[in-house]
């Protein structure tokens, strides 16, 4: 492995951090303690707010948090030089590198569900995921052991070439889905109009594009050739957007409330404080008429009535 005080791909993929740089060295601390710090936070939060454990958003928001972990050690071990098995390092980043990327996608695209009907919208989301797996994760998965164990100069321009590939590739997905998010959010906003609508609608958009504002500066710190800084920052990177996507949900749980004809106190509710929404189905509450948490059911059932309805009274 090259000795020399530039942090590129083609330096630093096949080994640990042999510079002098103790800024370096805090930087990468930084960015892993602050990815543990909220992972463990969210784990915390996901098992405390979600009543029932099911559902493709529930677990891909649980994976994805969860793969922030290995991701994060993994490349912790391997820049400090924490052991001398290299496949250790290798195999906890790419686990922790697949189910946090892809994970972070399958809770984008769960989302979509609450605000999208069109299937084919969602079928090419889907589908557009699942071919990622192997047009990015598998080939960089591929190159990342051969320039470890074989460290001829034709694997490390390989990867160096994939790297940026993937990392803008998974960028532009993620970029994709928040776009049809926003618009179809905006769009059923609009069929429900009042005085909350615009206030939700930029908060929304903010919230959409401060995620999208960090991919790009992951693409920016990676053009840059600063690997271990775009490597480490990844994981605090979308420890903060999984955060985000709290905020997210609580802006959907108010719209919810808003159609189903019970207004909410405060827009900014908190998800640690969800009072019951009731059902005007019977069969949907208990025999005692115990009202129901809100749910990932919910909102979903909430939204498609709020966007059916207002279809209606417009087609009349």
């Amino acid at each position: 492995m090259s000795t020399g005080s530039s942090s590129s791909p083609s330096n630093w993929v096949t080994g640990s951090y042999t510079g002098n740089s103790d800024g370096l060295r805090i930087t990468i601390t930084i960015f892993v303690v602050i990815a543990w710090y909220n992972s463990i936070e969210l784990m915390v939060l996901i098992f405390s707010i979600f009543k029932q454990y099911k559902g493709i958003y529930f677990w891909s928001l649980l994976i994805s948090t969860a793969g922030i972990l290995p991701y994060s050690i993994g490349f912790f071990m391997k820049f400090f030089d924490l052991t001398s098995a290299i496949w250790v390092s290798l195999t906890l980043v790419t686990v922790g590198w697949w189910t946090m990327v892809t994970g972070q996608s399958f809770v984008l695209y769960s989302r979509l569900h609450l605000v999208v009907q069109n299937t084919r919208v969602l079928n090419f989301v889907c589908c557009m995921i699942i071919a990622n797996v192997f047009l990015l994760h598998v080939p960089t998965t591929v190159l990342t052991y051969a320039a470890n164990y074989e460290q001829s100069y034709k694997f490390l321009r390989a990867y160096n070439i994939m790297e940026r590939v993937q990392v803008a590739g998974f960028c532009a997905q993620e970029l994709i889905i928040s776009g049809i998010y926003i618009w179809e959010t905006t769009r059923m906003l609009k069929l429900n109009p009042n005085r909350d609508n615009r206030n939700i609608i930029l908060q929304l958009f903010m919230m959409n594009l401060v995620c999208i504002l960090m991919d790009i500066a992951l693409i920016a710190v990676e053009c840059a050739n600063y690997y271990i800084y775009q490597t480490t920052l990844k994981a605090t990177v979308y420890s903060i957007k999984l955060k985000i996507e709290y905020g997210v949900l609580n802006k959907l749980i108010y719209i919810a409330k808003q159609s189903a004809g019970r207004p909410a106190e405060d827009p900014y509710i908190e998800l640690s404080r969800l009072s019951p929404i009731a059902n005007s189905d019977a069969t949907r509450t208990t025999t005692q008429s115990k009202p129901r948490l809100s749910s990932i059911e919910d909102i979903s059932f909430r939204l498609r009535s709020l966007v059916a309805s207002r279809h209606c009274r417009q087609d009349r």
